[in-house]
């Protein structure tokens, strides 16, 4: 199931906004993409501040999915977006990691 940011999609969607340092955005999913109690695992390349990743996973339970656990490839951890997921109680993997700004 792709997420994407808005207007993306072609057919009819559910969103979720998200703050960004910067201001606000917006994370969609298609309306019948996930069936209640439905599992997911979100996958993405990486995680940073976690803003985008919080918001997918905020929109997948509001539709109905229970989320198994959160992946990326890349975790940039200290910008916290990987402990902020976790404090949230999500399980998170991430195959690399880069220390640094």
């Amino acid at each position: 199931m792709p997420v994407r940011k808005k207007g993306k999609l072609p057919a009819e969607t559910i969103g979720q906004d998200y703050e960004l340092e910067y201001g606000t955005d917006r994370v969609e999913i298609h309306i019948d993409a996930i069936g209640k109690g439905e599992g997911v695992l979100l996958v993405d390349d990486l995680v940073a501040t976690g803003g985008t990743a919080e918001a997918s996973a905020t929109l997948s339970e509001e539709a109905g999915g229970e989320i198994v656990e959160i992946c990326f490839v890349i975790d940039l951890p200290d910008l916290g977006g990987r402990k902020r997921l976790e404090d949230k109680g999500y399980k998170v993997f991430a195959q690399c990691e880069f220390e640094g700004e």
